[in-house]
């Protein structure tokens, strides 16, 4: 009967040790910002968050942990759920610089919390400050500000590789450009991932980039030229 005790209790050592490893287990981050025009401006459409129409720039989609093999975990730890009372402090923030735009409208809840536990939950980070170094990312990249420096500004179609080589001079790594094309079929800027290390605090080079492409000249829409008829309240 000891031995079978052992045994379980081996086993049952061995099992949450293959499951903190698997959260810690990754290699870089994507730091993930879209632009919310664009966003609007496809065939699923959007829905501005209850708090109202989000300002024009760039806003965060994820902080993703990622293998150099092109690979990634997620929804690595389902006990540990996302809790709101956690990130209380960042609440105001979260909804100006991590707004939903998903359908039906809503308070952000739902998104922050599919971006914890899908992604949050496989990194070495508390719920925090896993949003903390996502809404700090944003300010250190600050997007919309290197692109403006560069002459680049909503409303006007520009080379892609214009726009890679502004965020590459500004942020000081070259970013994957991910793009959607609107009702007129113009390929337009969706969204720029950077790469992170793992203690998500700097930028870094890319192991690896994702898969997708872009036209070689891309729409950068305007969010004020945009019709407000997807606002749900």
């Amino acid at each position: 009967m000891k031995v079978k005790t052992s045994t379980w209790i081996k086993l049952l050592v061995l099992q949450y040790l293959s499951i903190l490893c698997a959260s810690q287990d990754f290699d870089f981050f994507y730091f993930v910002q879209q632009w919310p025009a664009s966003y609007c401006d496809s065939r699923h459409s959007c829905c501005y968050p209850t708090t109202g129409k989000p300002a024009e720039d760039f806003s965060i989609h994820g902080l993703w942990p990622n293998y150099n093999d092109g690979k990634w975990p997620s929804n690595c730890d389902r006990k540990k759920s996302f809790d709101q009372s956690e990130v209380s402090d960042l609440v105001s923030r979260m909804q100006k610089d991590w707004p939903t735009l998903a359908c039906p409208s809503g308070d952000g809840l739902k998104f922050w919390g599919h971006e914890w536990d899908k992604h949050g939950t496989c990194t070495t980070l508390n719920q925090h400050s896993y949003f903390q170094a996502a809404l700090d990312l944003k300010n250190k990249a600050n997007l919309l500000q290197v692109l403006q420096n560069a002459g680049i500004r909503p409303g006007k179609f520009y080379s892609l590789e214009s726009i890679k080589e502004a965020i590459e001079e500004g942020v000081g790594y070259a970013p994957f450009i991910e793009c959607n094309v609107d009702s007129s079929g113009n390929h337009q800027l969706l969204q720029v991932y950077m790469c992170v290390d793992t203690s998500a605090s700097k930028f870094i080079q890319c192991p690896v980039f994702p898969h997708g492409r872009c036209g070689s000249r891309i729409e950068f829409p305007s969010f004020s030229d945009k019709s407000d008829s997807h606002d749900e309240f």
